[in-house]
Parts: C-alpha cells; structure tokens; sequence
C-alpha cells in the first residue's frame, strides 16, 4: 500500500510534516533530564469514500484533521521520558490506527541536535491496519 493518493483504491494522503517539539527521548542521563529538539513527520493513508467518482461533503467531520493528528503526536511525544525513538514512533502510529478511516501509518522522528557534523538521526516506523 502506497501513501500517495490512489481514487482507485479509495486512498487518500494526509501528511504532517516537520511538527518540531521540545521532548525528553534518549538512553543518556541528560536526555532523560532535559528535553530536546525533536521533529517528527506522519504519512496515513486515509480511506477516502468519495473516490474514485465523487466528491465528499465540505465538511471537517468527513476526513482525518491534520490538526487532530499533529495533536496526537504532539501529546504523546511531550507525555514523558522515553528512551527509544522507535517507542515514540509506534506509540504514535499506534494512536493515529485508532480512527477506523486509517489504513496505514508512517511515522518519522528525528533527533537534529545529537551528532554535530549530521543534520539529523532519527527512525521511520511503518503500522497498518490488517
């Protein structure tokens, strides 16, 4: 399954990118103690039951707010400690599987302040729906 939009399959993308929030996530002692710079991007594939023909009410109710989303992580990310930034990742994908309208979920978090000659590290976690 793909996260571009495909009318066929009745898909849509919905994205967040670059969501940056203050967090406490790593092994060490001073990540634990101080928070950090992390950005996190989401990728879902939505069903879209107006595809591939129609066109949808002009309604918020009808789709996935990315506004909603980018709360979702951003309430899970701030929550507390957490060591690993793969069980940030899956927390979050886990989450966002919640809404019914959610096939598939990426979810990308970085850490841009850990190596000083790298942009960023980070991890990419996939989770679907069966």
């Amino acid at each position: 399954m793909s996260f571009a939009p495909d009318s066929a399959r009745g898909l849509r993308h919905v994205f967040v990118r670059g969501l940056t929030v203050q967090a406490r996530l790593g092994v060490h002692a001073h990540e634990e103690a101080r928070a950090q710079r992390v950005v996190i991007g989401i990728d879902l594939a939505v069903r879209d039951e107006s595809a591939p023909t129609g066109e949808g009410a002009d309604e918020l109710a009808r789709v996935v707010d990315y506004g909603a989303v980018a709360a979702t992580a951003r309430r899970i990310a701030c929550a507390g400690h957490v060591r690993l930034a793969e069980t940030l990742a899956e927390r979050i994908a886990v989450a966002l599987l919640d809404d019914d309208r959610v096939a598939r979920v990426r979810v990308q978090v970085e850490k841009p302040d850990v190596l000083a000659d790298v942009a960023s590290v980070g991890v990419a976690v996939e989770r679907s729906r069966n």
